[in-house]
């Protein structure tokens, strides 16, 4: 525990606790003025031309993947609710 607590430059070679001293604060940054709208739309459009947007068969392909799943939980919920509910109706039947 000692050579760990050395390493890490906790204790010093005699086991004695190394005083360190405090990280320097950062200095305040300066008030900025607030950008204007127009600037705002600019660096807005600077952002999105730099998204990799995928492609139109990219879209449709994930598209289908995407309904084909919810379809799927959607049959897969609807199943386990119709087995349960007419499970709970057989319990409590008189």
């Amino acid at each position: 525990m000692k050579r760990l607590m050395q390493r890490q430059g906790q204790v010093g070679a005699d086991g004695a606790p190394v005083r360190r001293q405090p990280p320097p604060r950062p200095a305040q940054r300066p008030v900025k003025q607030r950008t204007s709208p127009a600037e705002f739309l600019r660096e807005v459009r600077a952002e999105l031309r730099k998204v990799a947007w995928p492609s139109r068969a990219e879209v449709i392909n994930y598209s289908v993947i995407v309904f084909v799943v919810l379809v799927v939980l959607m049959l897969m919920i609807f199943g386990l609710d119709y087995v349960f509910g007419k499970f709970v109706f057989f319990l409590f039947k008189k």
